[in-house]
């Protein structure tokens, strides 16, 4: 009895996975850098593979945890917060591609002087014309924001699994067709990452949103996959409302991007 639980809070057992977790990033960010000299790319890619390892671990003790019933309302309300303060730290990352974009846009560098003889876009940049695959692209994600939004409310207004299903593996299905439409623009792309700042700002911004939209489609899809397996419940989801915040966090950013790199950015 004296080793009772008697309280509402999960003491973690000892874990290796913050240990792995911090040698995978520093080797994967070491190796980047070896990458970019020229030297070799195998150290970042060895990187990439233990990063990949421990979240797939990492989650996957998670996930067991939610299942033996340790995650306690106090956890979920714990766990909610933590989520939420890494979209705010998402949305600081993305901040400053968006600095960039803006800060060359309004003040572009010229051969003489930082603003009088710049020109934005720089000369010889043909822009992406915005209401074509741009705007399809943006009329997919806000399709697959709201297959998402069906999945969340059948379970926890309808307690309906098959629409839960179903709204999840739209959306990830709506994702993986934006980020082929992606790949297929970048392919045409008139101007190339190096040499210009347009280049470098436009890949950046668009290409780390598109790495997001890959990890928001494979976040869906263990949602589905859990889903099918009875995981979730109307009182006990926190893992669906993640993946859910996630992926209308990449809508929203998207939807900047389009506004501001796209439509702004193009004039």
């Amino acid at each position: 009895m004296a080793h009772s639980k008697n309280h509402d809070y999960h003491i973690l057992p000892p874990s290796i996975w913050p240990l792995l977790a911090s040698v995978g990033a520093f080797v994967m960010l070491f190796g980047a850098v070896l990458w970019m000299k020229g030297i070799t790319a195998y150290m970042f890619l060895g990187g990439v593979a233990l990063v990949l390892y421990v979240m797939y671990g990492w989650w996957a003790d998670v996930v067991k945890e939610a299942q033996v019933g340790d995650h306690t309302p106090v956890v979920r309300i714990g766990l909610r917060y933590g989520f939420i303060l890494f979209i705010i730290s998402e949305v600081m990352f993305f901040s400053a591609w968006f600095w960039t974009f803006f800060k060359h846009a309004l003040y572009p560098m010229g051969p003489d002087s930082p603003i009088k003889d710049g020109v934005w876009p720089p000369a010889g940049i043909e822009t992406f014309d915005p209401w074509h695959l741009p705007l399809i692209n943006t009329l997919i994600l806000l399709c697959s924001g709201a297959a998402v939004t069906w999945a969340h409310h059948a379970l926890v207004h309808e307690n309906n699994r098959k629409d839960l299903v179903n709204g999840l593996l739209l959306g990830a299905g709506l994702g993986v067709i934006f980020t082929f439409f992606q790949a297929y623009e970048y392919s045409h792309a008139a101007f190339g990452f190096a040499g210009n700042i347009y280049g470098a700002s436009f890949f950046m911004a668009t290409g780390f949103h598109g790495a997001h939209v890959i990890i928001g489609t494979i976040f869906l899809l263990i949602c589905a996959f859990r889903a099918m397996k009875g995981h979730f419940t109307p009182q006990e989801h926190v893992g669906l409302e993640a993946a859910a915040w996630y992926w209308h966090f990449v809508d929203v950013v998207w939807l900047f991007l389009f506004a501001s790199i796209y439509i702004w950015g193009s004039a």
